[in-house]
């Protein structure tokens, strides 16, 4: 079967002695299944690569597995084990320079040195932007402090991909009930208020270059920007935007189809964001490579716009 190229942007791995932070990541997933999720998480030769060829994917952009050093309690160890991480994952980068890219690991505790550490990744060891894995100790990047770590990603013209983790605290709804907590249903909710959170408290108004990427059909957001329109008319709460909600959507926010493959939705989100606000990821190994690779390749589109969501918008952002 001839498969048309694709790149992936939500592909994980685990830098040696993660493993430790990732336990919060993987405690409610069948030991089996974990220790799986271990090897492929640690691997980048044989197996990742195996699966990439099978499905037509010629270039990922790697990112360290949740939470990873936004667990860290320490500071200073953060700064100090990001750095780690990204050289490391310098390292395998340049054993297979041509199918992996990455994204930096950042110290999101510290504004400046996440700041710091993100030009350093991007200027010397060529990473293509960053994935933060969600709030950082119930800290939201809205937070004024963190315009210091905006001004920066701006300048560097790079991306930053925001994915899910643990909300900081279990809300009463959620009681008795942990299996809505996770991957289910409770990661969209928190990344998608986070986002949200960045949108109106106006992260894109004054910084209007930046990109978002949001994982998982953006985690639902894009289905509701008519409602984000009509009600914040309604309730703008004494917040000022320079935009409609809704414009930030397919300019300062753009999506990848990681973890949702069902065609009803990916030809709505496209019809909502645009055909240039959609790319494709997998989110390996957390999900099946070979069903993410069938479910594009099988969707209604025409060819223009596969091409645009399987590979062109991810050349046209990162510059590839």
């Amino acid at each position: 079967m001839s498969r048309i190229r694709k790149i992936a942007l939500e592909e994980h791995f685990s830098g040696v002695g993660f493993g430790d932070y990732s336990k919060a990541f993987v405690s409610l997933i069948d030991p089996a299944v974990a220790a799986d999720l271990t090897r492929r998480l640690t691997d980048f030769d044989e197996i990742r690569l195996k699966e990439m060829d099978a499905a037509g994917i010629d270039y990922v952009i790697l990112s360290q597995t949740g939470p990873g050093v936004q667990a860290e309690k320490d500071t200073a160890a953060a700064i100090s084990r990001a750095k780690e991480n990204n050289d490391f994952l310098a390292e395998q980068i340049a054993r297979h320079p041509t199918r992996f890219g990455g994204f930096a690991h950042l110290p999101m505790q510290d504004p400046k040195a996440a700041a710091d550490e993100l030009e350093r990744a991007v200027n010397v060891l060529g990473f293509k932007g960053a994935l933060v894995n969600g709030h950082t100790h119930g800290v939201y990047y809205d937070d004024p402090a963190f315009d210091v770590f905006w001004e920066r990603m701006q300048a560097l013209d790079v991306p930053l991909y925001l994915h899910p983790f643990n909300m900081f605290d279990t809300p009463h709804m959620f009681t008795k009930h942990p299996e809505l907590m996770g991957a289910t249903w409770g990661w969209g909710v928190e990344t998608g208020t986070h986002a949200l959170r960045l949108l109106f408290g106006g992260v894109f108004d004054r910084f209007p270059k930046l990109k978002l990427i949001l994982g998982h059909m953006g985690e639902g957001l894009p289905f509701l920007r008519w409602r984000f329109d009509s009600r914040f008319a309604v309730y703008p709460q004494g917040v000022t935007l320079e935009r409609k909600p809704s414009e930030y959507f397919g300019s300062n926010i753009v999506i990848t189809t990681s973890g949702v493959c069902s065609h009803p939705s990916l030809m709505g989100a496209i019809g909502e964001m645009g055909a240039e606000g959609v790319m494709f990821s997998v989110d390996y190994p957390y999900e099946e490579t070979a069903v993410a690779a069938d479910f594009i390749e099988t969707a209604p589109m025409d060819e223009k716009t596969r091409a645009l969501v399987c590979h062109g918008n991810a050349e046209r952002l990162f510059k590839l």
